[in-house]
């Protein structure tokens, strides 16, 4: 039996972990798409929510519960719902909680697809969508109105590392009206380094493809949070709506790197905090986001909210666009690539990449300049890391 007292190691291992007929240890992929039923009157009962039981793998598989229940006991949650994207949980997630003629207030710095999703998708659909810059609580108090229904945002933010001091934003929230649905995209921290319902949030979304699984082979995501509004996201919101089903397979993976999460975080973090150094330092810099560094803006508020500053850095380059990006092609060791959580070091312009759905206007408000650099540090040694970056930093120098 798994308590919630044990500690997150032995929760990431062992919780979720369900009997099977030939007592493996790994829990077996159930690659099938539909089960079967002892009666009529069984299948009729399962389909009528008068008895649990599996029916079909859209609606849930004993892989995938598996890797669900891990989850949610992770984020302290009663219930979590996996999904074949982080775009497939954020879709879901957000469709669950609002009608034609209701708002969403969300952070201006946004994940692109997120953003494009809420600008360009769910306005056509007559939600109204309020981005606003929620590290200034008295911009949520103006945007908040009888009709607001979410409040979105990520933290640390994609790609500025802005930090939103979650507990602040969803008292203001429930104190405005107690049914606003906060909703925390904790991809960047995990629940190992934050745990947003813990702080007063009400569901936390994650892409999964990032650090939960780890390995950079899946694509999943997860939603967290209470079992009524999981449930909605389960039979209405994933069932009818989005159908981001996550296979049998991919659970798997995602139940075997989640082993391991609290080992990668530490690796992650501690390589982060040596290249951060480094580059605070480095004279062809200008600017260092990352949490951990004292002269960052949210240094103390991610210290409050944060086990560790995480293992993601932005940074801006003092030369120009050209010469940035013709260093950055002569990288060796580290991959020009979008994602982030692998075991590799990826490095990507957001401006072009992952941030493209944003127009040049709404990428200044944003704050991301076209100058900057995300970067997801690796599992490499850090002395090696450091070394591939002085190597193309050195000469613009």
């Amino acid at each position: 039996m798994i308590h919630k007292s044990m500690g997150f190691a032995t929760r990431q291992i062992h919780a979720g972990k369900a009997e099977n007929s030939a007592g493996a240890l790994c829990a077996p992929i159930y690659q099938t798409s539909t089960f079967e039923f002892a009666s009529v009157e069984q299948g009729g009962a399962r389909f009528a929510g008068k008895e649990e039981g599996y029916i079909y793998s859209r609606l849930g598989n004993p892989t995938t519960a598996l890797v669900e229940a891990k989850l949610a006991n992770l984020e302290g949650a009663e219930d979590a719902l996996a999904a074949a994207s982080g775009m497939g949980a954020i879709s879901t997630a957000l469709w669950s909680s609002v009608s034609a003629g209701d708002e969403i207030v969300a952070d201006e710095t946004l994940y692109g697809c997120t953003y494009s999703l809420l600008e360009h998708g769910m306005r056509q659909f007559g939600v109204k969508v309020t981005l606003t810059d929620l590290s200034r609580v008295e911009n949520l108090k103006k945007a908040l109105t009888d009709k607001t229904k979410v409040v979105y945002f990520e933290t640390p933010c994609n790609p500025t590392m802005k930090i939103l001091n979650i507990a602040l934003i969803a008292k203001t929230a429930h104190d405005f009206k107690s049914d606003i649905r906060v909703i925390v995209d904790n991809t960047f921290c995990t629940p190992y380094l934050q745990r947003p319902l813990s702080l007063g949030a009400n569901a936390v979304v994650h892409s999964a493809t990032k650090y939960l699984n780890g390995h950079g082979d899946v694509i999943a995501g997860f939603i967290a949070g209470d079992k009524d509004f999981v449930g909605r996201c389960r039979m209405f919101g994933l069932k009818d709506l989005t159908g981001a089903v996550l296979s049998p397979f991919d659970a798997f993976l995602l139940a075997r790197g989640l082993k391991t999460l609290d080992i990668r975080m530490e690796r992650h973090c501690a390589n982060a905090k040596k290249l951060a150094a480094f580059f605070e330092n480095h004279p062809a810099v200008s600017k260092v986001c990352y949490p951990g560094l004292a002269s960052f803006e949210g240094h103390e508020t991610a210290a409050e909210q944060m086990r560790l500053p995480g293992g993601m850095i932005s940074l801006e380059l003092k030369a120009d666009k050209a010469a940035a990006a013709a260093a950055l092609n002569k990288l060796e060791l580290c991959t020009v690539a979008v994602s982030l959580g692998d075991a590799e070091t990826l490095v990507e312009h957001p401006a072009t990449m992952t941030h493209s759905t944003y127009s040049a206007e709404e990428l200044k408000a944003a704050g991301i300049s076209e100058g900057l650099v995300r970067i997801s540090v690796g599992l490499e040694d850090p002395e090696d890391i450091i070394a591939d970056f002085k190597a193309v930093l050195d000469p613009l120098a």
